[in-house]
């Protein structure tokens, strides 16, 4: 599995891990109930600690994106809709503040950032 970790990202490792996760398990690249790498497999592979992988699993598993069976290993769990809905929701909302804080730092308006937001709702049609 392919994840790249970023020193320069102020997201903590094991968060990174947990996103790009999550982020395979959404786009279908991980199918329900593929098994994951083990924690250590993943570790040496992304060249973290063990302890810093054992968490970003802990947490994909509290957030329902995997389940772990004991001396089996960890798996990619069922995901229903709304669980999908709700994670991309979450990644909009951040994406969206965050470019709201680059625009009202160059000094666009919160009227001027809605009415651009409009504009691009109905370029797209309303899809």
């Amino acid at each position: 599995m392919i994840i790249n970790l970023s020193p320069q990202n102020p997201a903590p490792l094991y968060q990174q891990i947990v996103e790009q996760i999550k982020a395979k398990i959404i786009a279908g690249e991980l199918k329900t109930h593929e098994p994951l790498p083990s924690i250590r497999q993943l570790a040496k592979e992304v060249t973290t600690s063990v302890i810093t992988t054992k968490r970003a699993y802990e947490e994909l598993e509290r957030e329902g994106f995997i389940y772990t069976r004991a001396g089996m290993g960890s798996f990619v769990s069922t995901l229903d809709k709304e669980a999908q809905k709700k994670e991309a929701l979450d990644k909009l909302t951040t994406r969206i503040h965050s470019a709201l804080e680059d625009a009202m730092s160059l000094g666009v308006t919160p009227n001027e950032a809605a009415k651009a937001f409009q504009k691009v709702l109905k370029l797209m049609g309303g899809k």
